[in-house]
């Protein structure tokens, strides 16, 4: 191994050599602790500390590092203290997640670090956000994002480098080559023979080093840095290097080739570089013996400490009051009594546009939504308003682009991010429900995007446009749901939404865009989260439903002019008013729940399920429910109305009566 020194001082080598020493030492007491059964798991970056220290020691300390399992030097080299550390991968109260996640499964704002989640990938698209935000702020920053090579099999990878590519953002996306994914060998992973190679398709450069040289890493760093800050741009930066562990000790390595360790042995980071600086005069037995005797008594104080707290003592309120950042909404009425007839869709452009004027810290990003106006031309004409940087055109990458909103929410900024149907949300689902939805609970980072999602059936246009998807989000704690169905309120809750520093899936059906309009205020206003609207007042039943299916319920008690029914509007799904359902329920006694989503597992189930638990005394009938076929949605138009609840909806709500 050569080690160019270049003109590094004696304190910048002595520097990188204890920055080096410090996570070696705590693995190897993090391995006789696992042997003494007092930790339960332990994932290993021996052989690997060189890329971790020599990166985190060349950026600035106000840049974001986001780590992987094996990256101890880059929360050692921000100085986070051991004691906090150790809390952390104990899951006690004084680690950074209160014992709810292990590992390095977190993120610190204070230490300009977001921790990994065990899905391999999504980090980058956070990385991306990062970075976009420190570029639309000027800030001439860069970000540095990790990943291991197996890891990079992962579409999440592909489209957090290629939207990195498209829009200049400055992020180093590091590759651990160590040639293996746990035990699968790279020659069964890809075919490419150096990551560097993809580069050269993305359109960007790519760099390769050796992983173990901490030198070489630090230098390239500092000159890759210093020319993003100044010209933002993308980099895939390779580390060749080695594990010389298992890829958690309980794996172990009999996969591994002895002479292949053996090889690898030679070039322990750690030991070549202590070699050299002893033979350059740097430091010498003393000084090593001194260190090493410094970091052993910080090691050994702080597991004193640190053994001295237990697992947490389960809070079952503290628990649920975590689960969303604490908000608590103030009701805008419209300033002024002027109204206009706006449609549906105007409704929320003109929402989405008075957000975009109140936070100046607010990003659109969506297919085609920028000179196009997207889709259904709900942007239309925002670019020119607005600008390109917040208003932004995205690859066909919806995972890179949710956890780009993730990214920008971690430098205080918020985003909407427009699926161009609610259908394609499939391709951001892990960032939704394993991102956006557990970070706050998780680490204390708000994820303050919307999702907007145009939704519904009845345009004939088959089962991969048409999905009515909320349930899947329904059963997701952190995520809030919203579903409008009518101007007034489209435009109320989309405004309310973006003021919410949750992650909230907004719900439009698009059958409504231009067949609905009314009457609402110009001025910018809210509605309540979470509080339900009643409809239609009536003694008969009480018909519990939400978007489309307010419509089909008053269209259908039209027709029957002797049954006066309430028809209660949820508005909102995730958390929806229990106190509305309570109320309708004691007062007509008889409830059907009405959605156009399939009926098994959809929403209806849960609201059902409740009333049949907490009001089974006001109770004349059973708890009905009416909903679409447990069917995909058929493209012809005379299978789609057999597929929706409309045509059902009449005999149901007699069959009740009946009761």
């Amino acid at each position: 191994m050569k080690f160019i020194r270049k003109n590094y001082t004696d304190d910048i080598l002595k520097k990188l050599y204890e920055s080096l020493l410090f996570p070696r030492m705590i693995e190897e007491k993090m391995l006789i602790l696992l042997r003494q059964n007092k930790i339960s798991k332990w994932f290993s970056g021996i052989g690997q500390e060189a890329i971790s220290v020599g990166i985190t020691q060349a950026l600035h300390p106000e840049e974001y590092i986001l780590p992987m399992h094996r990256n101890l030097g880059v929360f050692t080299g921000r100085d986070i203290p051991f004691e906090k550390l150790f809390a952390q991968w104990q899951g006690t109260m004084a680690g950074f997640t209160k014992g709810r996640d292990r590992s390095f499964h977190f993120g610190t704002n204070e230490h300009h670090i977001v921790g990994m989640i065990s899905h391999l990938g999504p980090q980058n698209g956070v990385a991306d956000g990062i970075a976009l935000a420190t570029k639309l702020k000027g800030e001439k920053k860069v970000t540095v994002v990790f990943n291991g090579d197996g890891g990079t099999s992962q579409g999440d990878f592909h489209e957090a480098i290629n939207v990195a590519a498209v829009w200049d953002l400055p992020v180093i996306f590091v590759v651990e080559n160590n040639g293996y994914g746990l035990s699968t060998p790279s020659s069964e992973q890809f075919r490419c023979k150096n990551f560097i190679d993809k580069a050269i398709g993305y359109g960007i450069e790519g760099i390769q080093v050796d992983g173990n040289n901490v030198l070489e890493v630090y230098d390239t760093i500092l000159s890759i840095a210093d020319k993003l800050r100044e010209n933002p741009r993308p980099i895939l930066l390779e580390c060749i290097t080695f594990r010389m562990r298992g890829h958690e000790e309980a794996s172990g390595t009999k996969y591994v080739p002895k002479e292949l360790m053996d090889t690898w042995a030679k070039k322990d980071p750690v030991e070549n570089f202590e070699k050299y600086l002893v033979e350059q005069g740097v430091i010498d037995a003393i000084y090593i013996e001194q260190t090493r005797k410094k970091f052993k008594k910080e090691i050994e104080e702080g597991l004193e400490v640190a053994f001295q707290e237990t697992h947490p003592q389960p809070d079952t309120e503290r628990e649920l009051n975590d689960v969303y950042t604490p908000f608590t909404q103030t009701i805008i009425q419209p300033s002024t009594d002027k109204k206009s007839e706006k449609r549906f869709i105007d409704a929320i452009s003109d929402g989405l546009r008075q957000s975009m004027e109140r936070f100046d810290n607010l990003v659109l990003m969506g297919q085609d939504i920028a000179e196009y106006g997207g889709v259904f031309k709900i942007t239309e004409g925002f670019v020119e308003k607005f600008g390109k940087g917040r208003v932004r055109n995205t690859p066909l990458c919806e995972a890179a682009i949710v956890g780009t909103a993730l990214g920008l929410s971690v430098k205080a900024m918020k985003a909407m991010v427009e699926m161009q149907f609610a259908d394609f949300v499939t391709e951001g689902f892990n960032q939704i429900v394993n991102n956006l939805a557990k970070t706050h609970w998780r680490w204390g980072q708000s994820a303050d995007v919307v999702v907007r999602m145009p939704t519904g059936a009845g345009t004939a246009a088959g089962p991969f446009h048409s999905q009515s998807n909320e349930a899947w989000f329904f059963h997701t704690p952190g995520l809030k749901i919203v579903y409008p169905s009518n101007p007034y309120d489209a435009k109320g809750l989309l405004c309310a939404a973006l003021e919410d520093p949750n992650p909230v899936m907004y719900f439009e059906h698009k059958l409504l865009y231009r067949t609905l309009k009314d009457f609402i205020p110009d001025d910018y206003y809210t509605i309540e989260i979470g509080k339900a609207k009643l409809i239609r007042e009536g003694e008969s039943l009480s018909i519990i439903t939400y978007g489309m299916g307010v419509h089909w319920a008053t269209e259908i008690m039209d027709t029957l002019p002797d049954v006066k029914a309430d028809i209660v509007d949820l508005r909102t799904l995730l958390p929806w008013d229990k106190d509305a359902v309570l109320e309708t329920v004691k007062k007509t006694n008889r409830v059907l729940v009405l959605h156009e989503d399939t009926l098994t597992g959809g929403v209806g189930a849960e609201i059902a399920a409740w009333i049949s638990e907490h009001c089974f005394q006001h109770l004349d009938a059973p708890v009905m429910r009416e909903a679409s076929l447990d069917t995909a949605i058929p493209f012809a138009p005379t299978l789609e109305q057999n597929f929706l609840p409309k045509i059902r909806l009449k005999n149901k709500i007699e069959e009740l009566l009946k009761y």
